[in-house]
């Protein structure tokens, strides 16, 4: 990340993110530069799309796109922009930056899925604390654990830029609506990379990663 040097509107938001992101590609997502069109790939997709330097580097050290791209980030000229663009970014699912379309988005893709018969893609998809406040969100998360996604696999990061009423508020909306979940360290690699693979039968599975708040 410190290779990108541009405008950083939203270092916090992807600073937030590099942990759990680097555990997903490095050791959970079933997706490389080879694979990258291949229909039995993972998906992931960030949500969070309005802070993607973490997502780039990521994307740059495991072979995506090429680490000498890094330094125009945010330029005129530059493929990587404040938000990632899919057609522009080698391995990016969607393009995002505009809050709560991510989940649903996430659904749509296991169903699409499903629809032609693949049930071994799973897909991952990252949204931040604040973007459960989107009526969008609400509507895909109660969807989805009544319709058994098992396919769907939910990171939320959570800096506390979103209030709950109480702790364990984000898990416990997901639990009623049938949800697999769990609550980790997001800076602990070990303690993410158990929660991302731990076993959920017929029913879709979020990751709730606390780190430090915004400041």
């Amino acid at each position: 990340m410190g290779l990108m040097t541009g405008d950083e509107k939203h270092s916090p938001a992807a600073t937030s993110t590099l942990d759990a992101l680097w555990v997903l590609y490095d050791r959970v997502l079933r997706v490389s530069p080879a694979t990258a069109g291949d229909p039995g790939r993972d998906r992931f997709l960030l949500s969070k799309g309005h802070g993607p330097m973490a997502y780039y580097a990521v994307l740059a050290d495991k072979g995506f796109i090429e680490e000498d791209v890094l330094s125009g980030f945010g330029g005129y000229e530059s493929p990587l922009g404040h938000h990632p663009d899919r057609t522009l970014v080698p391995g990016v699912e969607i393009g995002s930056g505009s809050l709560g379309h991510g989940l649903p988005l996430a659904v749509g893709t296991v169903l699409g899925l499903r629809a032609q018969g693949l049930t071994d893609p799973k897909v991952w998809v990252l949204i931040g604390d604040a973007e459960l406040d989107e009526g969008s969100n609400h509507e895909a998360l109660a969807y989805a654990g009544p319709a058994g996604l098992e396919q769907l696999h939910t990171l939320v990061i959570d800096n506390s830029s979103a209030s709950y009423g109480r702790p364990g508020g984000i898990a416990s909306r997901f639990e009623a609506a049938g949800w697999s979940t769990s609550t980790v360290d997001g800076r602990d690699h070990e303690a993410l990379y158990a929660a991302f693979t731990a076993p959920h039968p017929g029913r879709p599975r979020v990751v709730v990663a606390r780190v430090e708040p915004k400041q």
